[in-house]
C-alpha cells in the first residue's frame, strides 16, 4: 500500500497512587484540558474523559508512529508535574504507576463515550476494583488478582 490507514481507538484507564481521592472538582476540569492537550501533543485526539476522584478513563484516538505506553507515561508524568507546580494546589499529586487499555472498536466508539461520562453514576453502584475486573474479562485479559490493584 502507498499509505498507512488507521483508526487506533482506546479506552484507557488509570488511578492516583494508593488511590487516594486526589483529582478535586476545583481542578478537575483544568487537569482534563491538560490531558487533552497532552494527547494532541502527540498527534492523538481525545474523545472523552471523564472519571471520579480517584480514577481516570480516557477515549483517545492515536497515531502509529507512536507507543500507547509512551503516550500514556507522558500524560500522566506530564499531569501530575503540571498539577503539583500549581500555585492551588498543596497536596503532592501521583499517578499510580499501572493501567489498563483496552482497544475499542469504532462501532463502540458511543457506548465507551456514554460509560466514561457516567462514571460518577456507574460508582454508586460499583467499586473500582469490580470495574477493573470486568474491563479484564471482557477484554479476555488474564490477571492475578493479588496484583491487581497493587
Amino acid at each position: 500500500m502507498a499509505n498507512t490507514f488507521a483508526n487506533l481507538l482506546y479506552h484507557i484507564v488509570f488511578t492516583t497512587k494508593g488511590r487516594i481521592s486526589s483529582i478535586r472538582e476545583e481542578f478537575r476540569d483544568d487537569l482534563y484540558r491538560y490531558i487533552g492537550g497532552a494527547i494532541r501533543g502527540e498527534r492523538g485526539v481525545l474523545l472523552e474523559i471523564g472519571g471520579v476522584p480517584d480514577h481516570l478513563h480516557i477515549l483517545a484516538k492515536l497515531k502509529t508512529d507512536v507507543a500507547v505506553s509512551v503516550i500514556v507515561q507522558k500524560v500522566k508524568g506530564g499531569s501530575s508535574k503540571w498539577l503539583n507546580e500549581r500555585q492551588d494546589h498543596r497536596e503532592r499529586f501521583e499517578w499510580q504507576a499501572g493501567y489498563g487499555i483496552f482497544s475499542v472498536s469504532e462501532s463502540q466508539v458511543e457506548k465507551v463515550r456514554g460509560y466514561i461520562r457516567n462514571q460518577e453514576e456507574h460508582h454508586k453502584h460499583v467499586s473500582f476494583k469490580d470495574e477493573l475486573i470486568a474491563l479484564l474479562k471482557r477484554n479476555r485479559i488474564e490477571y492475578d488478582e493479588k496484583y491487581l490493584l497493587g
